[in-house]
């Protein structure tokens, strides 16, 4: 997916606020000298509060450039949803908007891959509802996509999981995460738990090493102090999505085909996984390279 020298137009759509690792994943794509970040999404319960979250890192990156939308708010049809935004209380009192359109993100997405047709990555970290409302609403896209990378399940066995087994992005908005996997893409690429929990630090390294970069992860670690609260280390689930893009290599995939579940409330959101030999719609993350990954990853921030 990664070009060798070239840029990469990449999509970020996010949930940004709730779990700490949109933040750092955040920090890093505008950090990252190969992503021409066109724009962001925020999705799931107080979007706007989402979107301030992102506002405030792009201006901690210098990045005021970058487009912002915000989304759907609430699920297709059921789920948890996600009302909450416990890491605005870490910029609150700063500078930014508070008068974000509402629901403007699909129709931003829809424009930006359409004015650059095979061209674009669209990076999901956040529950599905964006994604899913804008296949329905222009059903051409995912065509038009160079490729759909989400940080979405669980493929434990990589012949499916135990009952239970639930990714939180993947189970919060079930009828929409069934929708993205449905769609057809050139690339369609899924990095689960089941790798992306092998990439975990310590809070006390990770705030000695947000420090040291400065800069919009710096701001990321005043976020992470609210994580902290209730978490003594980060796992860098959005980060290793995200970082994957510029280095595929830090990951292995297997191709095969992803199903989702949506007729039991109780099983809503499980992700089956049946691997198999190309051509198959989707590929799936089925190991991971920690120490490659967070070489990678602090080379990037702490460069840019």
């Amino acid at each position: 997916m990664a070009e060798v020298l070239g840029k990469v137009p990449l999509l970020l759509d996010t949930d940004i606020g709730s779990d700490i690792d949109d933040a750092v994943a955040l920090a890093y794509l505008l950090s990252q000298p190969r992503c021409e970040l066109l724009g962001i999404t925020t999705v799931t319960g107080r979007v706007d509060q989402r979107a301030a979250l992102a506002e405030v890192l792009c201006r901690a990156a210098g990045r005021e450039d970058v487009p912002i939308h915000a989304g759907a708010g609430q699920v297709l049809l059921f789920g948890p949803g996600q009302p909450e935004v416990p890491q605005y209380a870490a910029i609150e009192s700063l500078p930014h908007r508070r008068d974000w359109g509402a629901n403007t993100a699909v129709e931003f997405l829809r424009r930006a891959i359409r004015s650059r047709p095979g061209e674009v990555t669209l990076l999901a970290i956040g529950p599905m509802t964006n994604v899913a409302l804008l296949f329905a609403t222009d059903p051409e896209i995912p065509a038009l996509l160079k490729g759909l990378v989400l940080m979405c399940g669980v493929f434990t066995g990589r012949g499916g999981q135990g009952p239970g087994s639930r990714e939180w992005n993947a189970l919060v908005d079930p009828i929409a995460t069934a929708r993205t996997y449905q769609a057809a893409t050139a690339i369609h690429r899924s990095i689960g738990l089941e790798v992306t929990t092998q990439c975990r630090l310590p809070a006390e390294e990770c705030r000695r090493r947000f420090t040291a970069a400065g800069g919009a992860l710096a701001v990321v670690g005043e976020m992470a102090e609210v994580w902290f609260k209730h978490a003594r280390e980060i796992t860098f689930h959005d980060p290793l999505a995200a970082a994957t893009i510029f280095e595929p290599s830090l990951c292995r995939f297997e191709t095969g085909t992803v199903t989702v579940e949506t007729a039991s409330p109780q099983g809503a959101g499980l992700t089956y996984w049946s691997p198999g030999p190309p051509p198959q719609p989707h590929e799936v993350a089925v190991e991971v390279n920690p120490a490659a990954f967070f070489e990678h990853y602090f080379g990037v921030v702490e460069g840019g």
